[in-house]
């Protein structure tokens, strides 16, 4: 039941977060290309200059949880059932959806957004493998 969900779903979800990515959210296309590649220390510097928590929770958190449910394409892709695969799959896309932001100038290309949403797959990945152990018929 829930595969077919996410079937019909992650589509128009991925369509959706390539809009935020890179027209949503109030982006506008930056005079220069712009990339940080400093891991870590660009969300770091980031959070300590903003002062609205709001902003750092929307920011920080939402890169790793609007990124969960590309942790379940193991349930339309059986290659990617292994972490492995999954991981070093999505990484490509993202690398890719990042350099696209770099080259529109559309986006600032981050290193930080590659680890944070890869570790939102990654959680997902879990969370995945939890329904299928726990609630498998519902699965």
């Amino acid at each position: 039941m829930l595969k077919k969900i996410y079937k019909i779903i992650i589509v128009p979800y991925t369509l959706f977060l390539l809009y935020l990515m890179f027209l949503g959210m109030g982006r506008f296309q930056y005079d220069e290309n712009v990339v940080r590649i400093k891991p870590i220390l660009s969300t770091i510097e980031f959070i300590e200059g903003t002062i609205r928590w709001e902003d750092i929770i929307r920011i920080v958190l939402g890169n790793v949880v609007m990124f969960i449910p590309f942790g379940f394409l193991g349930w339309i892709f059986p290659e990617l059932k292994n972490l492995k695969n999954l991981l070093f799959s999505f990484m490509s896309a993202i690398v890719i959806v990042e350099a696209l932001q770099y080259f529109t100038r559309m986006g600032i290309c981050e290193i930080d957004d590659v680890i944070l949403n890869t570790f939102g797959v990654y959680l997902g990945f879990l969370i995945c493998g939890f329904l299928e152990n726990k609630f498998s018929r519902w699965v």
